[in-house]
């Protein structure tokens, strides 16, 4: 780009365009570093938008941008990327170039998350702050609201909403998720802006224009009022900016967090999750594992961040939290997860596991939970590894447990009727059982969540003389680490404001260690002993199978009855798969056993009250079903015998045996060759070989035996949903398929060397094979008469 100092702004953003197109992307850059570099923002201004949107690609996903989230470190335009998007980079210079000038940019409020657009729409505030004193309202009404944003909230919208955007992956992408620069560039700005150690660093700019309004305290008078829909600030009366010198610190770390929980969490409310429960509601939103996998390294990272508060902080008391010697980045740590994720991750994580497809894709929502649920793994604290068997969760944590008491106990419940749904013979299904039962098994948490359970149904009266206290929900900053002297009311209080406040006030909670799920935990054992049973049964048959097709099968002893095999719920399972199976769920079954305090004699009574199905001679019969107006129909223990492999339908190809699909030991050339060379021959003497076949005498058993199959009469069982049984017989023709094995190629191999080595020709060898054929064919319908007449 020739002398750029002097290019006016128009014709700077035209030549950037141009070069777009022509230009490779790394002197693309290279020319973007000097113009950051020499223009002031007064022009910069004008190009940052485009460069946002040929970076990040368009919000309606028409424009792809860099394809951050297909780009991988083998890549060669991965290094510039990386460079050109750090913390430390030239695009964050020129956002804070940017930022510290007055300049706004406009995103429509149509792409906002569901329940934010909605409230706009009806005319009420947002609850979340970011979206305060934002909104521009044009003359025209409130059918094009824009939010006006400032260059960092613009920048980090713009990178939060790549993650959502439909992408078109090219055929035959395999690359991982968690390997693109997308990824690692949301892994880098948490570990910027959200340290762990020190501090944030500061701005290169001076920058007095943080516009993140602190949640302000709201006086409660009762439980979880703090929902938006209650909430009912006008649109017309946004709050003004903090400014607050020292909330300035933190201002960016608050905006990046808000904005990825925002466009990334909050697409489900309350009210809308009760609404989906209904099957006629369209989704609004239904997240991919990519996206769910980005949410887990958001909740490690702020659990982490979370778990940095300095020793001194944990202690204080919360009448010294606006002491001048706390700084904004330690009470921000303090109140992260509970005020700013908590709400918003649950009805996340209850969306997917109510609507994820019954698949092994569900493991990155399942340890997504897992690792919500586990803060104590992010902590800087260097202890001894404890075995497996006793892992205990210090007790320090039981506050956290108690605010986060449905994310614990609901989520376990929908797991389990996913669980009960599932094959658990499939290996990765039964680890997921196995993993959740290993979480939920360590010592100290299935108590810590039964005390959480019984401060909720303590009596109502309890809290009378609490509520006027105007005590903080978890959602308005109330601590999970704060160790000031608690009170039975206390704890109370805090555990029914943090249900309410997620469910709502007419919730009917559901125990996890009631009678109900309990219920549900002896099914879901029941079946684990069944997948159990299942696997070794198909790990039995495999064997057999496997000693079958031994080098002796090529010689025709071997089996080679393929409609018959059994198979388990999915093709490519292996003997490893299937020893993992039931080594997961042994451990399983010992875990739960050990969570819900079932003794070894109930688990034995349970086991010996297992369906006779259990038996190797039962697992030919029908599943289990009803009578309906159109025939059999399945049952739910129909479904689950199925899904576990405990009963089957007699599945068989019924179809003309010369077009079944070619098998992986037939050669497909010589296949399609041979039967359009029996295609004539029938045809051609279709009627003579009826004719031959339909004599009563010694010659036509002989045509018998070599044109008819030997099931050439065969019963048609039709669908369970109809009663009827059709025959079917197929007429004599001639049949060469059989040419086309490749144990008939060697074994005819074999044939012509023994031949040569007793000095026979081909044509001599081929003469006394068809002589042999002749002569067994005849003696296979002499021995055949003689057994009829015995």
């Amino acid at each position: 780009m020739a002398a750029p100092i002097l290019q006016q702004p128009s014709f700077l953003l035209a030549n950037l365009k141009a070069d777009s197109t022509t230009k490779p992307l790394l002197q693309r850059c290279q020319d973007l570093v000097r113009i950051i570099d020499e223009y002031p923002a007064k022009e910069l201004h004008l190009i940052f938008p485009w460069l946002v949107e040929s970076v990040f690609g368009s919000l309606d996903g028409i424009i792809a941008g860099w394809n951050l989230r297909l780009l991988h470190a083998r890549s060669s335009d991965y290094n510039i990327v990386m460079n050109f998007l750090n913390p430390n980079g030239p695009m964050m210079k020129l956002v804070y170039k940017l930022q510290a000038e007055e300049y706004k940019y406009e995103i429509p409020v149509n792409y906002l998350p569901g329940p934010v657009k909605a409230c706009i729409q009806q005319g009420v505030l947002p609850d979340c702050p970011l979206f305060h004193n934002k909104l521009q309202f044009p003359l025209s009404g409130l059918l094009t609201v824009n939010l006006a944003l400032n260059p960092f909230e613009f920048f980090m919208f713009n990178f939060a909403y790549c993650l959502i955007t439909p992408k078109n992956c090219p055929q035959g992408h395999q690359e991982s998720s968690t390997d693109s620069a997308y990824f690692v560039l949301v892994d880098t700005y948490l570990q910027y802006f959200l340290p762990t150690e020190g501090s944030v660093p500061p701005s290169p700019f001076s920058d007095s224009r943080g516009s993140v309004t602190a949640p302000s305290p709201r006086p409660s008078t009762g439980y979880g009022v703090h929902s938006p829909s209650l909430l009912k600030h006008h649109i017309f009366h946004q709050p003004s900016v903090n400014a607050d010198p020292a909330a300035q610190e933190i201002w960016r770390s608050e905006t990046l967090l808000q904005m990825f929980v925002e466009i990334w969490l909050h697409h489900y409310s309350l009210e809308m999750y009760q609404k989906l429960q209904s099957p006629q509601v369209k989704e609004p939103f239904t997240p991919t594992e990519e996206h769910v996998l980005v949410v887990r390294l958001l909740v490690k990272h702020l659990h982490a961040f979370s778990n940095s508060l300095k020793p001194e902080q944990l202690t204080s008391s919360p009448s010294a939290h606006s002491h001048t010697h706390t700084s904004p980045l330690e009470e921000f740590k303090r109140v992260v997860v509970q005020r700013f994720v908590q709400q918003k991750l649950y009805l996340f994580l209850q969306h997917c596991f109510s609507h994820w497809p019954l698949d092994a894709s569900f493991r990155a929502v399942l340890e997504t939970w897992l690792s919500y649920v586990q803060p104590w793994r992010y902590t800087r604290e260097k202890t001894n590894p404890q075995p497996d068997q006793n892992r205990t969760v210090p007790d320090k944590w039981e506050s956290f447990v108690q605010e986060n008491l449905l994310i614990y106990t609901k989520l376990f419940q929908v797991f389990l009727n996913r669980a009960i749904r599932t094959d658990l013979v499939n290996a990765k299904n039964a680890l997921m059982v196995f993993r959740v039962s290993k979480v939920f098994a360590q010592l100290n948490l299935a108590e810590m969540i039964q005390k959480g359970e019984q401060l909720f149904l303590e009596p109502e009266h309890v809290l009378h003389h609490r509520q006027p206290r105007g005590y903080l929900t978890p959602s308005q900053g109330g601590s999970y680490l704060s160790s000031r002297q608690r009170v039975v009311t206390d704890m109370v209080f805090r555990v029914k404001s943090h249900v309410y406040a997620l469910e709502g006030q007419d919730c009917q909670y559901k125990q996890m260690f009631g009678t109900e799920l309990r219920g549900a935990v002896m099914k879901l054992i029941q079946i684990i002993a069944q997948a159990r049973q299942t696997a070794k049964r198909i790990s039995d048959h495999s064997s057999e199978v496997a000693s079958n097709s031994s080098f002796l099968s090529w010689f025709g002893l071997g089996s080679s009855d393929l409609n018959n095999t059994f198979t388990s719920g999915e093709p490519d399972e292996s003997g490893e798969c299937l020893r993992k199976t039931h080594e997961f769920l042994d451990k399983a079954l010992e875990n739960l056993c050990q969570i819900f305090k079932l003794n070894q004699g109930q688990l034995t009574q349970l086991m010996s009250n297992l369906d006779s199905s259990q038996d190797d001679g039962n697992c030919k019969q029908l599943p289990d079903c009803i009578h309906g107006e159109n025939g059999l129909m399945l049952t739910d223990l129909g479904r689950r015998q199925i899904i576990n492999g405990l009963r089957r339908f007699d599945i068989q190809y019924q179809g003309d045996p010369e077009l079944q699909p070619i098998r992986s030991y037939e050669n497909a050339l010589l296949v399609r060759l041979l039967y359009r060379i029996s295609s004539l021959v029938n045809e051609r003497f279709g009627e003579q070989m009826n004719a031959l076949c339909s004599r009563p005498d010694f010659l036509g058993r002989l045509g018998r035996h070599y044109l008819t199959d030997p099931k050439s009469t065969i019963k048609l069982r039709q669908s369970p949903m109809s009663q009827r049984t059709l025959e079917r017989k197929r007429h004599p023709r001639l049949s060469l398929r059989g040419l086309a094995s490749y144990r008939t190629m060697v074994l005819l191999l074999l044939f012509y060397m023994v031949g040569a080595f007793l000095s026979f020709g081909p044509g001599s060898s081929t003469l006394l094979i068809v002589a042999g054929g002749f002569l067994y064919g005849l003696m296979m319908t002499l021995i055949g008469e003689k057994l009829k007449t015995h």
